[in-house]
This record gives structure tokens, sequence and C-alpha cells, in this order.
């Protein structure tokens, strides 16, 4: 069972009844006004707009609004601590038909020597006159920064949900992963992004012939390894975190768009995980002690909320909460987050070996019967082999996109 606990639940607080309503405009010639989102309306606007986005949208997951205003709000979110956010809000005839997320992280730039912002949360609907106007008041809002490029999209860095989903529309988004309809890569092209860089994700079911007889072979390797794969140490937390943390730097620190995560964000992320991963599901790899590779997988938390339509209570009662807790010991996919060897030990089975491990307590302790692994870049051949020779099916391909916005 997670360690999600009901407490835990009830910490997020109480999210007040809906009192504004989204409707599409009936003047669709009427201009498009962009504005900077500074009122409670506006706020109010802008985490409820999907609802109006993916109404008929059979796939889409509601997210939680109170994890939605967490993430944006710059008391609590630690991205604010080093780096700086706006939110802009497209409206038609009165009615709020879009929006978009604008950040620069300066840590980014320092490490990379670029000038790049980026933007992400991207709705609209399917018209480019509204894309369009939030692009450019985007833009806009970097320019005044001194930046020249636009990346996106991207939640203020790639440890946070990223990529336009451009294959897979079919299947429903895993924790942290996007959504979004078909039309958003035309609305982007249409404006000028190009391509900078597609992620995949993986899709992993318990039983195939491919992972039956890869299994067996990694089981023979397991015997002569001197590597041990353990699961997280909770009673020792700080020190794993610190071990775990150094190793994901180590691992991505070249990887392209990579930041490194500040110790505020680190703590962000641990207190979620803490909220609902299994600790026998965050493996580390060590050789005599030393780290040397370490993977994240969870339970689906989006199949356990996504009947609670984005609320965890109803006329003050917690009973979205009961809900999710309840549904939490039902959850039958998971997402491998993170798998990663540092260098000097790649290619020698290490990966595969938690792979192994992670299938086998998954199913035999968890109950999953399958799993999605995302994301990996498109350019990763090792891993992305590596994953195939598993049984890993490419199902999903999600776009970075990149601009240049100098004037």
């Amino acid at each position: 069972m997670s360690s999600f606990h009901l407490s835990n639940l009830l910490s997020f607080g109480l999210e007040p009844r809906p009192m504004l309503r989204l409707r599409l405009p009936q003047d669709r010639d009427a201009p498009v006004r962009v504005r900077r989102v500074q009122s409670w309306r506006d706020q109010y606007y802008f985490t409820r707009l999907p609802w109006l986005i993916y109404e008929n949208d059979p796939y889409w997951v509601p997210p939680l609004l109170i994890e939605v205003k967490e993430f944006l709000n710059p008391r609590k979110h630690p991205f604010y601590q080093h780096g700086v956010a706006a939110q802009f809000l497209a409206c038609q005839d009165g009615c709020p038909v879009g929006r978009i997320l604008v950040s620069e992280d300066p840590r980014y730039n320092a490490k990379h020597g670029t000038r790049v912002g980026c933007f992400g949360m991207f709705e609209s609907i399917e018209d480019p006159r509204v894309a369009h106007a939030l692009f450019e008041a985007a833009a806009q809002w970097m320019r005044q920064r001194g930046l020249t490029h636009m990346m996106g999209p991207i939640d203020y860095s790639i440890n946070y949900p990223c990529g336009l989903l451009i294959e897979g529309f079919q299947y429903p988004p895993r924790i942290m992963m996007n959504h979004n309809p078909p039309y958003y890569a035309e609305l982007c092209e249409s404006w000028g992004f190009q391509k900078a860089k597609d992620l995949y994700a993986w899709w992993f079911v318990k039983d195939n012939e491919n992972l039956r007889c890869w299994m067996q072979r990694v089981r023979r390797f397991q015997e002569r390894s001197r590597i041990k794969i353990r699961p997280f140490n909770l009673s020792n937390f700080e020190a794993e975190m610190a071990r775990c943390v150094e190793v994901y730097t180590v691992t991505r620190y070249d990887q392209w768009g990579f930041i490194d995560l500040t110790p505020a964000e680190l703590r962000y992320f641990a207190k979620r995980l803490a909220q609902f991963a299994r600790p026998d599901l965050v493996l580390v790899a060590e050789d005599n002690g030393k780290a040397v590779g370490f993977s994240i997988t969870v339970p689906d938390l989006n199949e356990a909320i996504r009947p609670l339509n984005g609320r965890l209570t109803s006329w003050g009662m917690p009973i979205g909460a009961v809900r999710l807790f309840q549904r939490l010991k039902q959850v039958k996919t998971a997402r491998v987050m993170v798998l990663g060897v540092i260098p000097g030990y790649r290619h020698r089975g290490i990966a595969e070996l938690m792979i192994l491990q992670t299938i086998e307590r998954g199913v035999r302790d968890a109950g999953f019967d399958s799993a999605e692994l995302s994301w990996t870049l498109e350019d990763n051949h090792a891993i992305n082999n590596t994953i195939q020779a598993v049984g890993g099916k490419l199902y999903k391909r999600y776009r970075i996109y990149e601009k240049c916005i100098a004037e």
C-alpha cells in the first residue's frame, strides 16, 4: 500500500465552491485581448480554463485545483526563490479563451550560456488568433527581460511537466505528464515555433514474451554481479536524499535542457513524493557502498484523482479526499519517473537490474499490471534500446519547441 495518508489529503486545505462560469464566446469575430493575471478573478479563470478546453475529451484527467494553485503561488513554490514567472489570460467577447505561463530561470541561462525564457501551462481554444496573441504577450514579457529565445511547453524547467503531446492522444496522461488536444501543434507551428527536441513515453505490461525472456537473462546476470540494488531507506531520509540527488545531478548534468534542482526544490519534490510514493519502489544501485544509480517509480496518482473533477472537498467536507484515499489502494498503473546510472557504470547492466527489481516489486508487492516509463530523450539511444529490449512500446511522443524572439 502507498504511504499516502488521509492526513496528507486534508493538509491540502479546503477548496471554495466555484462561483464563476466558463463559456465559449458568442462573437467569435471579437478581438482577442491578453492581460496579465493579477486579480483573484483572473486567477480563478486561469486555473479552471482547462475544464472548458477539455470538456469533451474522454482522456483528460482534471488536476487537483489545490495543487495547481500551490504550483503557481510564488510564496509556496521554490522556483520563485531563484526564478521569475508571470501568467497571462486571453479573453474574447468577455470570455476567457486561453492562458499561458512564462518564466525565466537565471540559473539555467548561466549554466547553458543562453538567454532563454520558457512558456508552459498553455491552453487555447482552436483559434490561431488566441494562441498567437498569447505567444506574443509571452515574447514581449521575455524581451523586456533581455531574453532572445522562447522554448516550451516547459513549466519552469524540464524538472517539471514539459512537452506538447503530438502522438498518443488516445491514452490518458500519467502523473506529472502533459495532455493536450491534437490542434495545439498547429497553433505553435503557425506562429513560427520549430522543433527543439522530442521526448518519448514508453508502455510496459507485465505479460509479454520479450519481457519474460529478458528477465531470465537479467536474473542470471544478477547472480554474478557485484552491484547491489536496494530500496530507499526511510529511516535515514536526509542522507538517502543527498545520495540520490548527487547521482541524479551527475547522470543528467550534460543532458539536453538540464538544470539541477535547488535544495528548496528538492524539499518540494521530497514532500510531494512522500505523500504517495512507495519507498520499496525507489531503488538505489550501489557498488561496494557507493551509489552509482537510482530509480523512482510511483503509483499513477492520476488514476485515482480522475473521478474527483479537481476537487478534494464538497460543501466544506473532505468527500473527495476520502474517495482519493480509497482509490489509491486500487491503482494498477505505475510511472517510472527517474532511471539513471552515473558515467563509468553505464552499459554494465545496472539499468537492467533496476528495471528488473522494479518490475518484480511492482507486480508482486504493489499489484501493478502495467507502467509508463517517461520521459526519455529521442536521441538517448542507450536507454531507449534498453527499454525496447525489455518489451517497452513507444506509445507517446512529446515535443519541445523553440523560437528566436529577438527584435
